[in-house]
């Protein structure tokens, strides 16, 4: 395994290498076994994807079978995104000093049965439950994957490698999420949850026979992962991934109701208005990737100011259905450009603990998920509108450019200090 070298501290803003233990690309593999290993990986971002974004889509036929109301369907999101903000540190942790392979496989099989709950539920309260427990996985199986990936690639291409771990869940948008509304309309919402099962097998399969072992750093440990946590970097970085994504949740986790009640699509074109706002994250995730390896932070400031500017844009136009989808577009290739250098920073902010700093992104994204789908069900009960999500969205996108200034300026003080 090759030896981890340690970078001198730069300030995420500009192209530079980070404060962050790094490793050459792996001289046991050619390029070309690297990329199969990392699709192999990113299967499993297709299958969580899938998982998370359907059931917005879904929503209105979930609320029909369980005989609930559209905000009680809205916590159904939130209880799968709490499951990741749980599950994140808590599986992480552990993963710290165990062979990365072995532990992605483990999580694997911890998703399938939390699916297979989902799918057998009798009832809310135990779908809520079986949510919850499918979520735990989340950020630890993406976690892994992007170390995994990134020590794959090595140091210039690491970004890249993470983006391209992330690119199976904005793929998941355009391919999987569309087919499986499409499939929850015409057969019942539920065999979501046995699609999900089948992809996260063939995943389990795919990362058994593709990608290699891999060991963390000796140094590596639970006790170290912890004293990680104290840098004030990793925490600023969570509360602006937090801000920063809950707006793009505000606004998604009544897509469905919105296209249907305001812009007056008829409800079969729902799945291609999700694969249209998958496209999005596609584009954007990539273009985040390729951004982030020449300025990590300064990729983060523009994106949450195009996710603000591009959901007041869009609750303005809702109404006129052409102009509501290319604003969707548009608010989704932001939100996902985002995605992979938010994950750079945060393994960047925590150096001695990258497995817990990769998870927390994910904590971070979902607390966004779960907080979003809240705001949203609150100011729609207020009796405020369809549309009020995605201003309040906006709102929090416009503090989380403020957030994003003042990371800049913390990371050239510690770099003027150090």
């Amino acid at each position: 395994m090759p030896t981890s070298t340690r970078t001198p501290q730069h300030d995420s803003a500009h192209p530079a290498t980070s404060d962050v233990p790094l490793v050459t690309e792996d001289p046991r593999f050619s390029r070309r076994q690297i990329v199969i290993a990392i699709v192999a990986l990113s299967l499993g971002g297709f299958a969580i994807g899938v998982t998370e974004f359907a059931i917005m889509g879904l929503l209105q036929e979930a609320v029909a079978d369980l005989e609930i109301t559209i905000p009680q369907g809205g916590h159904l999101i939130s209880a799968y995104a709490l499951g990741v903000v749980v599950g994140a540190p808590l599986l992480a942790l552990p993963g710290a000093t165990r062979e990365r392979r072995k532990y992605a496989l483990f999580l694997l099989a911890l998703f399938v049965v939390g699916h297979g709950l989902s799918l057998l539920a009798p009832n809310y309260e135990t779908m809520l439950a079986a949510r919850f427990i499918s979520g735990l996985p989340h950020g630890a199986y993406f976690a892994v994957a992007a170390l995994m990936a990134a020590q794959m690639a090595g140091p210039t291409r690491r970004s890249k490698a993470i983006a391209a771990v992330l690119g199976g869940l904005a793929i998941a948008n355009v391919i999987g999420v569309p087919v499986v509304t499409w499939a929850g309309q015409q057969f019942g919402w539920r065999w979501m949850f046995a699609i999900v099962m089948v992809l996260a097998l063939i995943t389990m399969a795919a990362v058994a026979t593709f990608a290699p072992r891999q060991m963390p750093s000796k140094h590596a440990s639970m006790k170290g992962e912890l004293k990680g946590l104290k840098s004030q970097r990793l925490w600023v970085g969570i509360l602006l991934a937090v801000v920063g994504f809950c707006g793009m949740f505000a606004l998604y986790s009544y897509i469905s109701p919105v296209m249907t009640d305001v812009a007056l699509l008829d409800a079969r074109y729902l799945p291609y208005v999700v694969g249209l706002y998958g496209v999005g994250m596609v584009v954007g995730n990539f273009i985040g990737g390729w951004a982030a390896d020449k300025s990590v932070l300064g990729t983060v400031i523009i994106s949450m100011a195009l996710i603000s500017v591009f959901m007041v844009l869009f609750a303005a136009t809702a109404h006129i259905a052409l102009l509501a989808l290319v604003f969707l577009f548009l608010v989704g290739a932001s939100a996902s450009a985002l995605s992979p250098s938010m994950q750079t920073y945060l393994i960047d902010s925590a150096p001695r603990a990258p497995q817990l700093a990769a998870s927390l992104h994910h904590s971070a994204f979902n607390a966004a998920n779960a907080l979003g789908a809240i705001i949203g069900a609150s100011v729609i009960d207020a009796g405020w509108g369809l549309r009020a999500p995605s201003y309040v969205g906006a709102a929090a996108a416009a503090v989380g450019v403020l957030i994003a200034g003042y990371v800049i300026w913390l990371s050239r003080r510690e770099q003027a200090q150090g």
